[in-house]
């Protein structure tokens, strides 16, 4: 085929000029490579000077509040657990049976010893009662009479006799329906106060059904166990504290008044009941109770807040404040950690058995943002104060 000479040209020039756009757009992206290259390497390089000027800059003081370690008088307790219990408080029930016919008592009421609280149906008993009160009148003339005639010997000594008897026995019966209509009768058998009413008017009773608590609440046994190594160390009369959960920060005085003379086999403890005088009615029989019974010789240690005792993986630690210098040779106050040994813990504070003295300052506030060695600076104004001292009742 023949080609002229402007066709055969163009087709010369085409591979020239597809050369010349691909080694263009290779130099574009060459250019945009190496400007993505270069504001990457600027990132690195402008974060890692900020992070080199943030590890290298002085951190702020970490505010704590802090409290002097005291030489105090500790007290030796014995602690245990037990629950409360009225010294009187029973279950009303009737000791015989029968229909209620009269409930003179309110739910929750105050009565006093000897008050009426139910009236069971007595009428068959009350007619007996009258029955045999005749037959006593009966028997007293029939014994006057034979008494009379007897003197004047008109009448054996065998009638006279058998009179007697029979007045005998008309006495005896009625003192046994007198007891038996008391019995239909149900009184208060001491003062206190009276829970809620299990009866209803109409309802037939059987001997010991309940018919509502009564409770005197003014005086509380605390029956709370020890563990049988100590009970050399407890004895009766010596003094009790106590404290519950519903009344928190209060302690109650009370005092030992009887311990069982054995041991538990089975929880190897030994039982003791204390005394707990309840004037205001403030605490209930039933209530958990945290008993500690008092040691007569106290013991003298180093004692700090309960709050400054930290905890690690390798026991208690306390975190003391110590003065030291920074690079400039300012004063400032740095963090010590200390591993202590704790003893006795009351009122909300705790002995240090070692690894502190006395004058000693310790941090009570703030030590989850502190490390051996943490600047720290003390707080004008306590945020987390110290547990007040425990208040006793």
């Amino acid at each position: 085929m023949h080609l002229d000479r402007g066709t055969a040209d163009t087709l010369l020039s085409t591979p020239r000029i597809s050369s010349r756009r691909q080694w263009r757009m290779a130099g574009i992206t060459a250019a945009v490579l190496a400007v993505i290259a270069g504001g990457f390497f600027a990132y690195k390089y402008t974060t890692a000077a900020k992070t080199q000027a943030m590890i290298t800059a002085p951190r702020p003081p970490i505010s704590v509040e802090t409290a002097v370690a005291q030489v105090e008088s500790v007290p030796q307790l014995l602690a245990g657990i037990g629950t409360l219990q009225a010294v009187h408080q029973v279950t009303i029930s009737p000791e015989v049976g029968g229909r209620v016919v009269k409930i003179f008592f309110e739910p929750g009421a105050k009565v006093k010893a000897g008050d009426p609280l139910v009236q069971l149906y007595d009428e068959p008993q009350r007619a007996d009662l009258a029955n045999l009160e005749a037959q006593r009148r009966l028997a007293a003339l029939n014994l006057q009479r034979a008494q009379e005639l007897s003197a004047r010997n008109y009448q054996s000594r065998q009638v006279v006799d058998q009179n007697q008897a029979a007045l005998d026995q008309a006495n005896a019966g009625i003192a046994k329906y007198k007891a038996q209509i008391d019995q239909m009768l149900i009184r208060a058998p001491f003062g206190g106060d009276l829970g809620v009413r299990q009866i209803e008017l109409g309802a037939y009773l059987t001997p010991g059904a309940p018919i509502v608590t009564l409770t005197d609440a003014s005086d509380l046994w605390v029956n709370f166990t020890l563990p049988e190594q100590v009970s050399n160390e407890v004895h009766v009369g010596q003094p009790a504290r106590i404290a519950v959960d519903a009344l928190p920060n209060r302690v109650f005085d009370a005092k030992i008044t009887a311990i069982e003379p054995q041991v538990s086999a089975q929880t190897r403890t030994l039982l003791v009941q204390a005394t707990l005088p309840n004037p205001e009615r403030i605490l209930r029989p039933g209530m958990f109770a945290k008993a500690e019974a008092v040691v007569p010789n106290d013991i003298t240690a180093i004692i700090v807040p309960e709050t400054a005792v930290d905890y690690s993986l390798y026991g208690e630690v306390i975190y003391k404040v110590e003065e030291a210098a920074d690079p400039k040779g300012a004063a400032i106050l740095k963090a010590k950690r200390i591993a202590v040994k704790t003893g006795q813990r009351f009122d909300g504070k705790v002995a240090v058995l070692s690894g502190l003295s006395g004058g000693d300052r310790v941090i009570v506030a703030g030590q989850l943002k502190l490390n051996d060695g943490a600047v720290v600076t003390i707080a004008p104004t306590s945020t987390l104060t110290t547990p007040p001292s425990t208040k006793r009742y």
